[in-house]
Protein backbone atom coordinates (compact mmCIF):
# COMPACT_ATOMS: atom_id res chain seq x y z
CA UNK A 1 0.00 0.00 0.00
CA UNK A 2 1.16 3.85 -0.86
CA UNK A 3 0.06 6.68 0.13
CA UNK A 4 0.76 10.21 -0.53
CA UNK A 5 -0.67 13.41 0.76
CA UNK A 6 -0.73 17.32 -0.60
CA UNK A 7 1.91 15.88 -3.21
CA UNK A 8 5.03 14.76 -1.99
CA UNK A 9 4.70 15.95 1.74
CA UNK A 10 3.70 12.81 3.10
CA UNK A 11 3.87 9.15 1.95
CA UNK A 12 2.98 6.20 4.29
CA UNK A 13 4.67 2.52 2.30
CA UNK A 14 3.85 -0.54 3.77
CA UNK A 15 6.71 -2.87 3.41
CA UNK A 16 5.25 -5.63 5.53
CA UNK A 17 1.15 -6.05 5.09
CA UNK A 18 -0.04 -5.45 8.62
CA UNK A 19 3.42 -5.47 10.08
CA UNK A 20 5.75 -2.42 9.29
CA UNK A 21 5.12 0.59 7.53
CA UNK A 22 7.41 3.33 6.52
CA UNK A 23 6.31 7.33 7.21
CA UNK A 24 7.81 9.69 5.13
CA UNK A 25 7.19 13.53 5.08
CA UNK A 26 4.83 15.30 7.68
CA UNK A 27 2.70 13.97 9.63
CA UNK A 28 0.20 17.07 9.54
CA UNK A 29 -3.31 18.05 9.53
CA UNK A 30 -3.16 17.97 5.69
CA UNK A 31 -2.00 13.96 5.65
CA UNK A 32 -3.97 13.40 9.17
CA UNK A 33 -6.75 11.76 7.34
CA UNK A 34 -5.14 9.50 5.18
CA UNK A 35 -2.34 8.39 7.47
CA UNK A 36 -5.50 7.48 9.72
CA UNK A 37 -7.01 5.69 7.09
CA UNK A 38 -4.06 3.64 6.53
CA UNK A 39 -2.91 3.08 9.85
CA UNK A 40 -6.08 1.41 11.08
CA UNK A 41 -6.14 -0.55 7.47
CA UNK A 42 -2.63 -1.88 9.01
CA UNK A 43 -3.63 -2.82 12.44
CA UNK A 44 -6.35 -4.88 11.23
CA UNK A 45 -4.71 -6.89 8.64
CA UNK A 46 -2.29 -8.20 10.84
CA UNK A 47 -1.11 -9.18 14.30
CA UNK A 48 1.50 -8.78 17.18
CA UNK A 49 3.86 -5.59 16.94
CA UNK A 50 3.03 -3.10 14.38
CA UNK A 51 5.70 -0.92 13.17
CA UNK A 52 6.05 2.54 11.99
CA UNK A 53 9.77 3.03 10.59
CA UNK A 54 10.00 7.33 11.44
CA UNK A 55 13.38 7.58 10.10
CA UNK A 56 12.52 9.38 7.12
CA UNK A 57 9.45 11.48 8.92
CA UNK A 58 10.26 15.19 8.84
CA UNK A 59 7.98 16.72 11.32
CA UNK A 60 4.72 15.88 13.31
CA UNK A 61 1.97 18.92 13.87
CA UNK A 62 -0.78 18.09 16.85
CA UNK A 63 -3.21 16.42 14.44
CA UNK A 64 -0.22 14.08 13.53
CA UNK A 65 0.50 13.13 16.96
CA UNK A 66 -3.47 12.52 17.73
CA UNK A 67 -2.98 9.82 14.68
CA UNK A 68 -0.32 8.56 16.75
CA UNK A 69 -2.29 8.04 19.58
CA UNK A 70 -4.99 6.88 18.02
CA UNK A 71 -2.97 4.20 16.07
CA UNK A 72 -1.70 3.10 19.44
CA UNK A 73 -5.22 2.97 21.16
CA UNK A 74 -6.72 0.79 17.84
CA UNK A 75 -4.00 -1.28 18.41
CA UNK A 76 -4.24 -2.09 21.58
CA UNK A 77 -7.82 -2.89 21.43
CA UNK A 78 -6.76 -5.65 18.72
CA UNK A 79 -4.22 -7.10 21.10
CA UNK A 80 -1.47 -5.50 18.91
CA UNK A 81 1.60 -3.36 20.00
CA UNK A 82 2.32 -0.39 17.92
CA UNK A 83 5.93 0.50 18.09
CA UNK A 84 7.45 3.90 16.69
CA UNK A 85 10.90 2.79 15.24
CA UNK A 86 14.02 4.80 14.86
CA UNK A 87 12.00 8.26 15.35
CA UNK A 88 13.92 11.27 14.55
CA UNK A 89 15.45 13.58 17.42
CA UNK A 90 13.07 16.32 17.17
CA UNK A 91 9.96 14.14 16.86
CA UNK A 92 11.25 12.61 19.65
CA UNK A 93 11.75 15.86 21.53
CA UNK A 94 7.86 17.04 20.64
CA UNK A 95 7.51 13.20 21.94
CA UNK A 96 8.67 14.08 25.34
CA UNK A 97 7.47 17.47 25.54
CA UNK A 98 3.99 16.20 25.03
CA UNK A 99 4.62 13.38 27.70
CA UNK A 100 3.72 10.88 24.96
CA UNK A 101 7.04 9.07 24.97
CA UNK A 102 5.52 7.42 28.13
CA UNK A 103 2.39 6.22 26.24
CA UNK A 104 3.97 5.63 22.66
CA UNK A 105 6.62 2.71 22.98
CA UNK A 106 9.61 3.08 20.84
CA UNK A 107 12.73 1.47 19.95
CA UNK A 108 15.88 2.01 18.16
CA UNK A 109 15.86 -1.19 16.21
CA UNK A 110 13.03 -2.95 15.39
CA UNK A 111 13.02 -7.12 16.15
CA UNK A 112 10.57 -7.79 14.57
CA UNK A 113 10.56 -10.57 12.21
CA UNK A 114 9.08 -8.22 9.52
CA UNK A 115 11.76 -6.28 9.38
CA UNK A 116 14.19 -9.00 8.12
Amino acid sequence: MHSTTGGDAFALDETAPGQLLRLRGRLDVTAAADARLALSDAVDAGDGDLVLDLALLDGVDATGLGVLVGAHRRAGRSGRTLILHDVPPAVGRLLRRTRLDRVLRQSASAASPACA
